[in-house]
């Protein structure tokens, strides 16, 4: 009878540990939600996933991953009835609407200072909104210009060597006409013209601001500006002088139809590839206030669903280690987001291949798009704007529609006041100090 007590009662002690070892499992376990990118960056992700799970026994990681096209409608639908998970992916540009809408609480608090000092200035100025950072990024973009060193030096240009020796306006124009008389057809230029979605915002916004555009114009105002004017005419004058290739078949660069191509960081290996050493990567052009370029891309966030915000924010900065920001750079090509994993990166490095790239995110030299849940409207609106002044509609009346159009949908949404996010928020990010 003594044995069959022992028994029991080691039975039930087994089923007790078990229970409590589930209960603490279903407590650690957070939802991760992902965009279905290019092959390499899903196999690097899952990889990622399970290593953090195998590094320790308290959090488990559950990835979804769902179809870019789709994402974000899915992600609102989940906003829309309250199942979001607990971090979300969110393309840098997009994530103004959903902090806005009161989707993801602010991690100033949560990350600790040694990863924050790690990330570069870009990524910080990416995820802050209102004095507060949402979200954090393993990577950044870089965009210039790609060019094949021997066509330069065979129509006298001079090569500039980063931002501060950027071709000024007039020394553009001038190289695109010497370059036009090496060409038989002329067409020199690829502006990636068949794209088509936010290639336009990303590539072209930052001319605005290097033409003296500021970062704190209401942003209805910043789209019709003077700045905005000039640098839309230099890029429609490129196009009405038969300097820019329509690019349909997307291989003008890499077939050799044109001496230079405005493009991002995930352009190089296969432009690389195709001029090898004759390749050279150069800054965008100084309209007066300094050459400027892009910056943004996915990032993460913690929804105000997350239970655990701790346990979200401990496999953000798993991700945020060295090795594993250089993994998923090695996957996409894109600059490392953190200033530890520039420094030991082939392409990036000081001397690297892509190191203006890097330089340019390290020194301030970039623009992000403008930092307002507007933007999603602005970005499809100068969209269709490029597409009018492409085809010789006047630029002032052009910009000055678009801007009226962006006013009308802040005024429709009151300014976009913080109403919204008051209610799902309620400075849940302060509150997790004490979880």
């Amino acid at each position: 009878m003594r044995t069959l007590r022992r028994l029991s009662k080691l039975i039930l002690l087994l089923l007790c540990f078990s229970g409590c070892r589930t209960k603490a499992t279903q407590e650690g376990t957070i939802q991760v939600w992902v965009h279905t990118g290019q092959a390499a960056e899903r196999q690097t992700i899952e990889q990622q996933v399970d290593r953090f799970n195998a590094s320790q026994t308290e959090v488990k990681v559950e990835l979804t991953f769902i179809p870019e096209g789709s994402y974000n409608a899915q992600l609102q639908s989940a906003s829309v009835s309250n199942a979001l998970p607990d971090v979300v992916e969110i393309d840098g540009p997009s994530v103004y609407n959903y902090i806005w809408q009161g989707n993801l609480i602010a991690i100033n608090t949560l990350l600790s200072p040694q990863v924050r000092q790690d990330l570069l200035p870009s990524i910080i100025n990416q995820g802050t909104y209102k004095g507060r950072l949402y979200s954090v990024g393993t990577f950044d973009s870089g965009l210039g210009l790609y060019s094949r060193r021997s066509r330069l030096e065979a129509a006298g240009v001079r090569i500039p060597k980063g931002n501060r020796d950027a071709w000024t306006a007039k020394e553009f124009n001038q190289a695109l006409a010497a370059l036009a008389q090496k060409d038989p057809d002329r067409q020199v230029l690829d502006l990636k013209l068949n794209s088509r979605g936010e290639w336009y915002s990303y590539a072209f916004l930052p001319l605005i601001y290097s033409a003296g555009g500021r970062t704190d114009q209401p942003v209805d105002r910043f789209l019709n500006s003077s700045s905005a004017v000039f640098a839309m005419q230099q890029i429609q004058g490129w196009i009405q002088k038969g300097y820019v290739d329509p690019n349909l078949d997307d291989a003008s660069f890499e077939s050799g139809r044109v001496a230079l191509a405005w493009g991002g960081h995930w352009n190089y290996q296969t432009y690389a590839k195709a001029a090898g050493s004759d390749l050279v990567v150069l800054p965008l052009p100084n309209f007066g206030s300094g050459s400027k370029t892009a910056q943004g891309s996915w990032n993460w966030g913690i929804t105000t669903n997350s239970k655990s915000p701790k346990s979200a924010v401990r496999f953000l900065e798993f991700l945020l280690q060295p090795n594993e920001v250089l993994a998923m750079a090695a996957a996409n090509s894109a600059v490392p987001g953190t200033k530890r994993a520039i420094a030991q990166s082939r392409l990036y490095a000081k001397g690297g291949s892509l190191s203006l790239f890097s330089s340019q995110l390290l020194l301030g030299q970039t623009v992000s798009r403008p930092q307002t849940p507007a933007y999603l409207v602005m970005t499809s609106t100068f969209e269709q704007s490029f597409a009018d002044i492409r085809n010789g509609l006047d630029v002032k009346t052009t910009l000055d529609r678009a801007a009226t159009a962006i006013a009308i949908d802040i005024q429709d949404n009151q300014g976009y006041p913080d109403v919204h996010s008051i209610s799902k928020r309620h400075d849940r990010s302060e509150n997790t100090k004490t979880q």
